[in-house]
């Protein structure tokens, strides 16, 4: 969010809702190395809903991939951290995302090739509930289903918002938790800020080793900054004085207490 408040505009809301999914991730669950991103046998991450890039930068940031000064460069001319994750251009990205629905179905691809090489790694990769509108999603679920792909953990980012307006108004999603069982898929509902459940739930998924699951976050786009998550569309925002003052005193509070 601090990059997002340099700048001055961006895609706030669908990067708030995945913090704590990140956190968990990027804190505790995934077998990565700082000193050697490209170790065969890690844990990789594919942010299929693209635009919250500036959430797993911030993720990268914390976690060492890149500095404080990159961070801060965001989308800038020149910059290694345009708006939508380049894994040609940042250190730690292992996909390049941004058209919707591609992640999944590249996730898919990456689990299905480590599980040929053998390797005992998991492939982890976060969609938005509007990117589920795409039929491309659903050919990579069965496809996952098909190659039993246990070594895959889905999130959905079911944060009942996207581009144009509430995900339910534009093309009614039903349960993500019953269509990702029909697709033969163990699949289930967390509260998606609540970073315990999100561990216990991840921890769930590595026993299943007959398919992949599905862990369907319950969150509210712009979660944590009530500015943003009140705002009617809250996709990328450019906002007001007003606004910018909750957000960095938001990023300053939240500072003071990474730091105690």
């Amino acid at each position: 969010m601090k990059e997002l408040n340099n700048m001055g505009f961006g895609h706030y809301g669908g990067s708030l809702s995945i913090v704590e999914t990140l956190a968990v991730l990027y804190g505790n669950e995934m077998n990565i190395d700082v000193d050697n991103p490209q170790k065969e046998d890690r844990d990789y991450f594919v942010l299929s809903k693209g635009h919250a890039g500036p959430g797993l930068y911030a993720s990268l940031f914390l976690k060492g991939y890149i500095s404080e000064e990159t961070l801060m460069s965001l989308n800038n001319n020149g910059t290694t951290l345009p708006s939508h994750p380049d894994k040609n251009l940042t250190n730690g990205v292992d996909m390049t995302t941004g058209s919707l629905a591609q992640g999944l179905s590249a996730a898919t691809g990456i689990a299905y090739g480590n599980k040929l090489k053998g390797l005992e790694n998991y492939t982890y990769c976060i969609v938005g509930d509007g990117e589920l509108n795409e039929g491309q999603c659903w050919e990579a679920i069965q496809f996952a289903n098909h190659r039993k792909l246990s070594n895959l953990i889905i999130f959905v980012d079911d944060n009942k918002k996207q581009l144009d307006g509430f995900t339910e108004d534009i093309n009614k999603s039903m349960d993500f938790v019953k269509k990702m069982q029909a697709f033969g898929l163990e699949s289930f509902r967390v509260n998606g800020h609540d970073v315990y459940e999100i561990e216990s739930a991840i921890k769930k998924a590595k026993l299943n080793n007959e398919s992949a699951t599905v862990i369907v976050l319950d969150t509210v786009k712009g979660y944590g900054i009530d500015a943003v998550a009140n705002a009617a569309s809250n996709h990328h925002l450019r906002p007001s004085a007003e606004m910018m003052t909750q957000l960095e005193e938001a990023v300053a509070s939240l500072e003071v207490k990474l730091k105690g």
